[in-house]
């Protein structure tokens, strides 16, 4: 058994050792720290990641909580991954991949992941989300390098369908009966943490991407190792057209991120459901 296999296994059997569920949960999400749309779920129970065995080697903790939560329509129970490990705060990307094998690990049959992104398509607006579909990986590095777990999953993924394209159709159709517009778009994963200049936005939309995020690719990588089918979605909350690029305070992201979050609340409930 390799050592990431271990780490797997303790933080797992350490998660069912202190779950309230007595059945297998099926659905997890893995979202940025604190959004607004938790509000519908009822939250069973915390946990920080500082407190879930092994600790990472890094002299940052991250931020977040492993919550055990009920979706208040469909009462289903479900996962939500309170916070992103992320690369730009020192951490491997093994680590930053680790949340999927446990989720895997569990028994989770379908995988959420939620990003704040800014958008590159001048079509896009923010306040608006982006439903991701594909991504390009300019991170620099790539949680599957070094020694291959089989038990984890093979050592060469197929990732030509890296967001599952029938849950993807399942999706759009719900949001078009539901008459809400949403962004089909190319997800494209730098390190962060900085802005953009004008050069680089240039250069990203160049590739075909349509949203720029930090967190969601060494996440999705894992998901398609790890056989999840996954979805993903982009609250976004910056413009990164590079002729029109400006600066932008936080406190500004923060209020378009917060409109994508209040459209998308209702969505997510019936997605769930």
């Amino acid at each position: 058994m390799t050592e990431q296999k271990k780490r797997v296994i303790e933080s797992a059997d350490f998660l069912k050792s202190i779950s309230p569920f007595k059945t297998k949960v099926d659905i997890a999400i893995i979202t940025y720290y604190n959004p607004s749309f938790l509000n519908e779920f009822k939250l069973i129970k915390k946990i920080k990641y500082s407190d879930i065995p092994p600790s990472f080697k890094n002299n940052l903790k991250s931020e977040g909580e492993f919550i055990f939560a009920l979706a208040k329509k469909g009462k289903k129970h479900l996962f939500i991954l309170n916070g992103h490990i992320n690369f730009y705060n020192g951490f491997r990307m093994k680590d930053c991949s680790h949340p999927v094998y446990v989720l895997k690990e569990l028994g989770v049959k379908r995988l959420i992941l939620i990003d704040e992104v800014g958008h590159l398509n001048p079509r896009f607006n923010v306040g608006k989300i982006a439903l991701i579909h594909d991504h390009i990986n300019l991170m620099g590095d790539n949680p599957l390098i070094g020694e291959n777990d089989n038990s984890l999953g093979t050592r060469f993924p197929d990732m030509s369908d890296p967001y599952c394209s029938e849950l993807n159709a399942q999706t759009e159709n719900l949001f078009i009966e539901r008459k809400f517009k949403i962004e089909p778009s190319v997800y494209l994963g730098v390190t962060g943490p900085e802005t953009e200049t004008q050069a680089e936005c240039r250069f990203y939309r160049e590739t075909g991407a349509d949203v720029l995020g930090y967190s969601l690719i060494p996440e999705n990588i894992a998901a398609v190792h790890s056989n999840i089918p996954c979805l993903a979605f982009g609250m976004i909350s910056r413009e990164l057209v590079a002729e029109r690029l400006k600066e932008i305070t936080d406190a500004e992201r923060s209020k378009n991120r917060l409109k994508a979050e209040k459209a998308f609340a209702p969505m997510l409930a019936e997605l769930i459901k």
